[in-house]
């Protein structure tokens, strides 16, 4: 069973889903992929530990604290490629960037292949479904440009001057 809550942000309203023990997914009201992980209708509750956790979590990132993603117990469905992407996400520090062409140079050294599509890991990178946790907003194209956000550029481009990354020109991104 599924359960749901939603999390008042200052750049839009957030769905969170939990299967009691842990997240299953944050995404924006009506952002691309919204829910497409989930398998089966959620129920509106509100007084579950990881709910409850969850937002307290996002109320510190939004305050300017940097909390780890290990301190949510997150459980994100997907493939195994996805995970692998996802877990790469994971990696990339509170107020850096890291490009898509980077990623698939990891993914590809961890599989023992010479190359891997950048165009295949955005395709995993945009099917986070937990949003802001797994912090799929610090991925930038090659040339530092903000490409792709399930939650719309805008949005993306606020998370990245929140955490102090962009202040608008892309030349200025801090990449890892």
């Amino acid at each position: 069973m599924l359960y749901q809550s939603t999390y008042d942000a200052p750049i839009g309203q957030l769905l969170l889903v939990s299967d009691l023990e842990s997240l299953k997914g944050i995404w924006f009201l009506g952002q691309k992929y919204f829910r497409a992980s989930l398998k089966e209708e959620a129920q509106d509750r509100d007084d579950f530990p990881i709910l409850a956790q969850t937002k307290a979590w996002l109320d510190r990132y939004l305050a300017g604290d940097q909390p780890e993603p290990g301190e949510l117990q997150l459980a994100p469905d997907g493939t195994a490629f996805r995970q692998e992407v996802w877990k790469i996400l994971l990696e990339i520090p509170y107020g850096q960037t890291m490009s898509y062409g980077e990623i698939a140079g990891l993914m590809a050294k961890k599989r023992g292949l010479d190359r891997m599509s950048a165009r295949a890991v955005g395709g995993a990178v945009g099917h986070n479904p937990i949003s802001i946790v797994i912090p799929c907003h610090r991925v930038i194209g090659a040339d530092g440009s903000l490409t792709g956000f399930g939650g719309g550029l805008p949005r993306k481009t606020w998370l990245l001057q929140h955490e102090g990354v962009f202040s608008g020109r892309p030349h200025e991104l801090n990449s890892i």
